[in-house]
């Protein structure tokens, strides 16, 4: 966009206009730093205000983050400090939006309810690439004040449509609302009070809050002492990050130079081609999550991108021709190919699968924090790979493949070694099985001892009596029925 160059680049010494390095990473970059703090300061935000509140607030924050943004006609730095604002309501929304889903949806289709949220997401980017082609002509302030002031719409319509959602019935639970946790969660079955899938729900939601209680008031060392916690907030971190590290933020972020140095006249064309490409093959990613299971999924998906990168990485070091692409179109149309065979295994597997897998894994007592530690950790990975890779892929052009063909790699281990398989599980079943050290290549056929939640945490003096008592209080069921 010519008049965004002209009013926030620096002239260079034969009057035309370029963004240096520096700018162009500062202004990538300080999003994803905005996001980073979000994440971190969300948490204990939305354990005190509820779930839904807490959607609505940061919402407001990104609002105000696009107005800082399109308020100036010549200042890069109110631009800069604009996205870090808004980035402030963005990653805490993509900390607390995947908790309120994980923590509401029912078992069966919770995976493919997390990862709508990356299905929005890929929405988001697809839009955002037509309306970049639509105004990239245009010779006014229009051509990027468009473009930032429709992104006011989305937090707008999600600020609004939160107050019109019911409270996690898991947060509502925590809260001593029960009633209020029970109605929640039958109007999300769609059942009755009675149903034994309501009964379950309760009950577990009952045991691991009696579990809570005993253990006393949460400390944030026990993010890393309570039981197998270093282990999941290591693991989340790990996942977290390589999501990032894949590859994927690289070629959304710079897809239009990247294309553009592959001979393309008009990348935004390639833009809107793989943006198509991320948000159709996200679709069948919600099938893929909740029929394969996540941990197949994941190491199929890490492999199938390294196989990819691997191959756009050498075509593009060894057979582009870097001083004249327009010499070597097929090397270029190759690298177009692989770049969306790439973008159709992430879509499908890490894109959404890794949101679903750190809503799941972390216990209620320590879910906002772990969770909002885990997505600060994609987003500094973000960060670092939009301010960093001007200045490698100026130094070894595509090789820069190769690093993030070897981060796939290493997945598929960390994947098979450390994620236990979440499918078709309770949030309290699934911290069970990781407390119990349930090994990860079993996970998927471990069956739940009977009683085990409720029995493993209860203090020694507790009857058996006793808990069934308060379990009868609680839930109430005066009819299971199917």
């Amino acid at each position: 966009m010519d008049d965004f160059l002209r009013r926030f680049g620096e002239e260079q010494a034969d009057g035309s206009y370029a963004f240096s390095n520096v700018r162009s990473g500062l202004i990538v970059g300080l999003l994803c730093i905005g996001t980073m703090i979000g994440a971190l300061v969300a948490a204990p935000i939305a354990d005190r205000m509820g779930r839904k509140l807490s959607i609505c607030l940061w919402s407001i924050i990104h609002i105000v983050g696009i107005i800082i943004q399109i308020a100036t006609d010549s200042n890069w730095v109110q631009v800069a400090m604009g996205r870090w604002v808004a980035g402030l309501g963005v990653g805490a929304l993509s900390s607390i939006v995947p908790m309120y889903q994980s923590e509401s949806a029912p078992r069966q289709v919770r995976g493919a309810m997390v990862s709508a949220f990356q299905l929005f997401v890929a929405f988001g980017i697809f839009i955002s690439y037509i309306i970049n082609f639509g105004t990239e002509r245009i010779q006014s302030t229009a051509s990027w004040r468009i473009t930032m002031g429709i992104g006011f719409a989305w937090p707008l319509i999600l600020a609004v449509g939160s107050l019109f959602l019911p409270e996690s019935p898991r947060f509502a639970y925590r809260q001593g609302r029960i009633d209020e946790a029970r109605e929640v969660m039958c109007k999300l079955y769609g059942v009755g009070p009675n149903h034994r899938c309501i009964a379950q729900e309760m009950k577990d939601m009952k045991d691991k809050l009696d579990e809570e209680k005993a253990a006393g008031q949460a400390a944030w060392h026990e993010l890393f002492t309570g039981p197998r916690m270093l282990y999941r907030t290591l693991l989340g971190i790990a996942l977290q990050s390589l999501q990032q590290l894949t590859g994927a933020n690289f070629i959304f972020y710079y897809g239009n130079s990247i294309f553009t140095s592959t001979g393309l006249s008009n990348s935004y064309v390639t833009q809107i081609i793989l943006g198509a490409v991320n948000f159709g093959m996200t679709l069948p990613g919600l099938y893929v999550v909740e029929h394969f299971g996540r941990r197949n999924s994941l190491m199929v998906g890490a492999a199938w991108m390294f196989i990819c990168f691997m191959i756009w990485a050498s075509v593009g070091h060894f057979a582009l021709d870097l001083a004249d692409p327009q010499a070597t179109p097929a090397a270029g149309k190759a690298m177009i190919i692989f770049t969306c065979f790439f973008i159709v295994g992430f879509a499908t597997t890490w894109g959404p699968i890794v949101w679903a897998i750190c809503g799941e894994m972390y216990p209620a007592r320590y879910r906002a924090l772990c969770i909002g530690i885990a997505t600060a950790a994609n987003w500094t990975w973000n960060f670092l790979i939009s301010f960093f890779t001007p200045f490698i892929s100026s130094s070894i052009d595509f090789a820069y493949g190769y690093v993030f063909a070897g981060c796939c790699f290493a997945a598929i281990f960390v994947v098979f070694f450390f994620v236990n398989e979440t499918q078709g599980r309770t949030l309290e079943e699934v911290d069970t099985m990781y407390v119990l050290h349930v090994k990860p290549w079993q996970s998927a056929s471990w069956v739940p001892p009977e009683g085990i939640v409720q029995d493993m945490h209860r203090p020694p003096s507790s009857s058996k009596q006793e808990g069934q008592a308060e379990m009868a209080e609680h839930t109430e069921p005066t009819e299971l029925r199917e």
